[in-house]
């Protein structure tokens, strides 16, 4: 009995080891990281739905910018491991002082990355009528494959004030002008198109409007408002251009007699309010309806680039300065193979000063990938219809995306799908020589009152007859209060005016600086950004 009682002991000696050995495994591996590299990571794309399942548990997840292709960092459970395994996402367990490491780094002024905290998972709304034909969109094929949850939505509920309890918007594959995608030269006797033409009528008559384009434009505006109260918005191929259109030509019909029945106003295009647009101002509107194309806002009908040689550049900008930017630019490359759609490129002489460009084509002076603010939100424009189908066809079938686990062309899809995760740093924005775009910092109303930091007292002001730059300082008793020096870089970091200032306000002169978007520093802080004509 004294032999059995013994190995019995030792039995439960043994258990409470390897017991005490697992405990102390997972406490030492108590992170989980996700490489978003080309040479570690096996599937990007299902990597952000392991990012979005932790935030739906309301578990952090620190987005490293810049770091291994913006990797992500999360704290380890056995259910995160198991998503990854089953998902095929690649991970790695790596200990508190291996994180210690790893943000030392990051935080190292030298280089250019920063820790981004995502808190919250953002409701997700995508704009997509219930018949797709003619085709898919790339947005629901993305959300899908990584397994990230979603509602649909349309015209009628957008009407009733559905966008009130969303975060993030995308918009299908759509036209907002009420010309009913333009198809009518070519598919007009097509069962879809005539369809989808007396489904459109028939919502527009449900909702109180004579014509579709009516019903469109209060749509748009409804989405404005959206943006304005802090929603982001994210669109694709035409529905980006259509968006700008329908808000220039609010009040003036551009619908010709096969959209609405009746001629579109000869004097449409000087009708045109660019001021109501985001992103395009002095576009020409296609009168043709027999045009495949809504205006000059498109590049498709301009560019002379080869297949093989369609690429467009990513911009890397400076995360520690500009995280909001560099969010949406993540990837494990820079440079991402081009693809078209009925609107394939912006043409960047259309482009209002003042939008951020973070992906372009030089040689085609196209951009493909922008982005602005507007109130307390957000929007981001990208060109093209689905980034692994260089050409999709009408009655395509949807891209399989299982073949494509890797792709960078859907990786800037699902960038800004966890933007509204963060709390980001808003800041000015100011476009020289024009007062009206003086952006002052924001502040999230949900944050709790806060002591401003210095680069928050700082306002800058252009010159509307001059190029220069006003730049003062909101005193407060006993903080500093004066200007010590000013540095511009350029979104690439390079260092293009330094100067030492002791005064609470300074006048920058930037003749010799060329056109461009600039980042301007107030005593080492980043304090805004400029754009030159």
């Amino acid at each position: 009995m004294i032999t059995c009682y013994l190995v019995e002991m030792g039995y439960r000696l043994l258990t409470t080891l390897i017991l005490s050995m697992l405990v102390a495994n997972r406490v030492s591996a108590s992170k989980l990281f996700i490489p978003m590299d080309a040479r570690h990571q096996t599937n990007h794309l299902k990597a952000y739905g392991i990012a979005f399942a932790a935030l739906k548990e309301k578990k952090p997840v620190y987005w490293l910018l810049n770091y291994k292709g913006g990797s992500f960092v999360m704290d380890d459970t056995q259910e995160l491991e198991r998503l990854c395994t089953q998902r095929g996402v690649a991970y790695k367990k790596i200990t508190n002082a291996d994180y210690a490491v790893i943000t030392k780094k990051i935080k190292d002024p030298h280089f250019n990355g920063e820790i981004i905290k995502l808190e919250k998972a953002p409701k997700i709304a995508v704009y997509t009528p219930l018949n797709k034909e003619p085709w898919d969109d790339a947005v629901t094929l993305a959300l899908t494959y990584a397994e990230i949850p979603f509602d649909k939505l349309y015209a009628s509920e957008v009407l009733a004030g559905g966008l009130d309890k969303y975060d993030w918007l995308h918009l299908h594959h759509e036209d907002f002008t009420g010309q009913y995608g333009k198809f009518w030269g070519q598919f007009r006797n097509a069962s879809w198109y005539i369809n989808d033409k007396n489904a459109a009528e028939a919502m527009a008559a449900r909702n109180g409007f004579k014509k579709v384009s009516q019903m469109q434009l209060a749509v748009v505006k409804k989405i404005r408002g959206f943006v304005s109260a802090g929603g982001n918005l994210f669109a694709m191929c035409s529905a980006t251009d259509t968006y700008d259109i329908a808000l220039a030509a609010e009040g003036t019909d551009i619908c010709d007699t096969p959209f609405d029945g009746d001629r579109m106003d000869p004097n449409a295009q000087s009708k045109l309010d660019f001021t109501k647009c985001f992103a395009f101002r002095d576009f020409v509107i296609s009168t043709n309806p027999t045009e495949y194309e809504y205006s000059t806002i498109d590049n498709t009908n301009f560019r002379r680039i080869a297949k093989d040689s369609d690429y467009f550049t990513l911009v890397l900008f400076p995360a520690k300065f500009d995280p909001g930017a560099a969010m949406l630019c993540q990837n494990h490359t820079d440079t991402i193979k081009g693809f078209m759609g009925q609107t394939t490129a912006f043409r960047k002489e259309v482009i209002k000063p003042g939008v951020l460009i973070m992906g372009d084509l030089a040689k085609a002076n196209e951009a493909r990938y922008i982005h602005g603010e507007y109130g307390n939100g957000t929007w981001t424009f990208y060109g093209g219809h689905d980034p692994e189908d260089y050409q999709h066809m009408v009655n395509a079938a949807p891209t399989d995306l299982s073949h494509y686990p890797n792709s960078p062309g859907y990786r800037l899809i699902l960038n800004n799908v966890l933007f509204p995760a963060a709390k980001k740093k808003f800041i000015q924005t100011v476009v020289l020589g024009d007062t009206s775009n003086v952006r002052p910092i924001k502040k999230n109303a949900e944050e709790p009152a806060h002591v401003q930091t210095f680069a928050e007292r700082v306002t800058i002001t252009p010159n509307p007859s001059k190029e220069e730059l006003l730049i003062t300082v909101t005193p407060v008793p006993g903080d500093v209060n004066e200007i010590k020096t000013v540095v511009i870089v350029t979104g690439a970091g390079t260092e293009v005016y330094s100067k030492k200032f002791h005064t609470e306000q300074v006048t920058v002169n930037l003749n010799d600086l060329p056109s461009g978007m600039f980042l301007i520093k107030v005593n080492g802080e980043f304090a805004g950004k400029v754009v030159k004509n």
